[in-house]
């Protein structure tokens, strides 16, 4: 009978262990995330970001920048994801921000969803997808685009895969942020952390 108790109590404590240790690693990583995300508030901080959802690879064929039509767009998810990016990020403290996106549809309603203040287009954002040659000079475009932006404002730069790949080595998934921090004298920047709304 005791033992029969013993090994219940056993069986008890090692279930809530195991729900202890399944809920606290989920927990620590929120809480790494909002204070990850309130220090895009301090100086010197960027937020590259992926579009929120839009299925799919790629454009279509018939792809034509001012025309949604031709183009792979945010889906229903894709537009409550950004929106939740967006609040996410007001409420870690970050009333307004300068956005800036890709020329691509997704990108421009991911940022106008994000509530953030007025958007602007950045063509060095702008997909190279379809023109993998294009990759290099984009690339060094968005280098020395940053390079000369100061220091005071946090940036929101909302763009492709492909971009943010390019220049972090990073394959983020949709609506996923990479904390950027600018450092040293050579107008570098150094990745603090990355943060995915679901």
């Amino acid at each position: 009978m005791l033992a029969e108790t013993l090994l219940r109590g056993a069986g008890k404590l090692g279930l809530a262990l195991g729900l202890l240790l399944a809920v606290l690693p989920h927990d620590a990583a929120v809480a790494d995330d909002e204070a990850l995300l309130r220090s895009v508030a301090a100086e010197g901080h960027i937020v590259l970001m992926r579009h929120a959802l839009a299925p799919g690879t790629g454009d279509p064929g018939n792809f034509a920048l001012r025309d949604c039509s031709t183009q792979r767009n945010l889906s229903k998810e894709g537009r409550a994801q950004a929106d939740r990016i967006g609040a996410r990020l007001r409420d870690a403290g970050l009333g307004s921000a300068r956005v800036l996106s890709s020329q691509w549809c997704r990108c421009l309603e991911t940022a106008e969803l994000l509530g953030l203040g007025s958007m602007e287009e950045l063509e060095p954002l702008n997909s190279f997808f379809r023109q993998r040659e294009l990759q290099p000079a984009a690339t060094q475009a968005l280098k020395d685009w940053l390079a000369a932006q100061p220091s005071g404002e946090p940036l929101v730069l909302v763009t492709h895969q492909v971009n943010i790949t390019a220049l972090t080595g990073i394959f983020p998934q949709s609506g996923e942020m990479i904390i950027l921090e600018r450092s040293g004298a050579d107008n570098g920047f150094s990745i603090v952390g990355r943060v995915q709304t679901e």
